[in-house]
């Protein structure tokens, strides 16, 4: 999951936890990626290909 972060304490374990607590099993992250902005298109709809695109970009070997 990635988090546009505000407040300075809060941990991926927090996050995990409250997910934990309120959705369903499946739908728990397994990852937590603190951002300062997410991509956005100019309407302001969030561009989840482009996160997609450079997560996969992380994963690839060089």
């Amino acid at each position: 999951v990635f988090i546009v972060k505000r407040n300075a304490s809060l941990t991926a374990e927090q996050v995990i936890a409250h997910c934990r607590k309120n959705l369903t099993g499946y739908k728990v992250p397994k990852l937590v990626e603190f951002r300062d902005e997410l991509p956005q298109t100019n309407v302001g709809k969030i561009l989840r290909r482009a996160l997609r695109d450079e997560e996969l970009a992380k994963q690839k070997p060089a």
